[in-house]
C-alpha cells in the first residue's frame, strides 16, 4: 500500500481525545497519526493506548494510511505500546527519537516477534522514523537503511533545534542542513521525506513560504498539527496544471523520439535529459496518486 498512497499530510492526533480521533476522519489528510507520545499524558498512556487499537483495529478510517507513533525506545512504555500498535494492523509504525540503525534493528525484531505471535504476515508492519537530534541527522543514511519496514524518515525540527542550542524561526535555516541530511538519506535508500511541522497553526502565509522551501528542496509530504494546515499542505504538493502538462510534453517528445530513433529530443528549445524524463515522470506519478488524469506515460 506503502508505494502508492500518497504521503503529502500526516496529521498528529492524540491518542487520549476521543474526539480529535473521530474528527480527524473526516478531514482531508493522506495520513494519520495517532499519538501516544507527546500528546498524552504518562496517567493517560494506557487508556490511549486501548483507544488507538479499538480505532485502527475496529473502526480504521477508510482511504486514509494510517501510523501509530509509540513512545521513546528506552522509555516504560515501548514494549506495551508495540505489543498494542503492531496488533492493531496500521499500515506503519512512527518511531521518535531515532539515533542509530541498531534502534530500528532492534524495534524490527520486536515486531517480528510479534507478528509471529499474532499471525500478521512478516514485515507487513512498516516503520516510519523520526530524525530528532544531531546524532541521529548524522546517521540518517544508516537509519535509512537500517531494515526493509523504512519506508519514510521525518525530521522533528523542535526537538532537533533544542539539542542544537539554536532558536526556531520562520525562515528555517537553523534547521536546513537537518533538513538536507534526513532528505539526502531518504533520497540514497529510496523512501519517503516528510519534512518538519510548521508549528504556528494561525500563520498560513509563514506556512506557504515554509512549504516553498520544502517543495523546492524535493520533499515528499510534511508532517502537520492542526487540520487547517492540510489543504495548504495538500495543494503544494500536488503537481500544478502547468507542471503535468510541462511533463506530459517530455514523455510525448520522448515517445516520437524512440518512434523516429532520434537521439537527441527538444522540448520547447531544451533537450530533454535524463534528468528532465526522471523530473516529468515524478510529477506525472504524483498527479495519478492524486487522481488526476495523466494519460499512459507511466506504463
Amino acid at each position: 500500500m506503502s508505494n502508492n498512497h500518497l504521503k503529502r499530510t500526516s496529521l498528529y492526533v492524540g491518542g487520549s481525545s476521543p474526539s480529535k480521533m473521530l474528527d480527524a476522519r473526516f478531514y482531508h489528510e493522506d495520513c494519520i497519526v495517532y499519538d501516544l507520545e507527546d500528546a498524552v499524558a504518562a496517567t493517560d498512556k494506557d487508556a490511549a493506548r486501548f483507544l488507538i487499537y479499538q480505532a485502527v483495529r475496529c473502526h480504521r478510517p477508510p482511504n486514509k494510511y494510517v501510523l501509530i507513533r509509540v513512545n521513546g525506545i528506552y522509555s516504560d512504555f515501548i514494549a506495551e505500546d508495540l505489543q498494542a500498535a503492531v496488533r492493531a494492523r496500521p499500515d506503519a509504525i512512527r518511531l521518535p527519537k531515532v539515533e542509530r540503525a541498531c534502534e530500528v534493528q532492534q524495534i524490527d525484531a520486536a515486531i517480528t516477534a510479534i507478528e509471529a505471535a499474532a499471525g500478521i504476515p512478516l514485515g507487513q508492519t512498516e516503520l516510519w522514523c523520526n530524525i530528532e537530534s544531531p546524532l541521529g541527522a548524522t546517521n540518517a543514511k544508516e537509519i535509512a537503511t537500517a531494515s526493509p519496514r523504512v519506508v519514510a524518515m521525518a525530521l522533528g525540527a523542535e526537538d532537533y533545534t533544542a539539542s542544537m542550542g539554536a532558536q526556531r524561526s520562520k525562515a528555517g535555516w537553523e534547521i536546513f542542513y537537518g533538513r538536507m541530511q534526513v532528505l539526502e538519506a531518504c533520497r540514497l535508500a529510496g523512501i519517503s521525506a516528510q519534512d518538519a511541522v510548521f508549528s504556528d497553526i494561525n500563520d498560513a502565509e509563514g506556512l506557504q513560504e515554509d512549504l516553498k522551501m520544502t517543495r523546492g528542496l524535493g520533499f515528499d509530504g510534511k508532517t502537520v498539527v492542526h487540520p487547517r494546515q492540510i489543504d495548504l499542505v495538500n495543494a503544494a504538493f500536488t503537481p500544478t496544471t502547468k507542471e503535468i502538462r510541462n511533463a506530459m510534453k517530455v514523455m510525448e517528445a520522448l515517445q516520437e523520439g524512440a518512434r523516429n530513433n532520434t537521439g537527441v529530443v527538444v522540448v520547447d528549445g531544451s533537450m530533454v535529459d535524463k534528468p528532465m524524463e526522471i523530473r516529468a515522470k515524478t510529477i506525472l506519478a504524483q498527479a495519478k496518486a492524486a487522481g488526476i488524469e495523466t494519460g499512459e506515460w507511466l506504463k
